[in-house]
């Protein structure tokens, strides 16, 4: 099981509808629920959220990591990490 620290759940509450169309989660408590769920992933850098992709099988072909990390389900953390939230 993954351990989400408070950046992540912060960061994945104030942006979840960037994902979803309304919220899914109203509390710090309920925000890492779903991301157990999920198993929402947090990278330590785009490299990282590169080789995500490429083991899941995702079709990335031609993506920069630009591309990658402004993807609707990787939420950018102020720390520099990545959170992907596969939903």
């Amino acid at each position: 099981m993954n351990e989400y620290d408070k950046i992540v759940i912060d960061t994945f509450l104030k942006n979840q509808l960037q994902l979803f169309p309304e919220k899914v989660a109203e509390t710090p408590e309920e925000a890492e629920e779903f991301l157990e769920i999920c198993m929402a992933v947090v990278c330590r850098n785009k490299k990282e959220v590169r080789s995500y992709f490429e083991e899941t099988g995702a079709d990335i072909c031609g993506m920069t990591a630009d591309e990658l990390a402004a993807s609707e389900e990787v939420f950018a953390l102020p720390d520099g990490r990545y959170l992907i939230v596969d939903a």
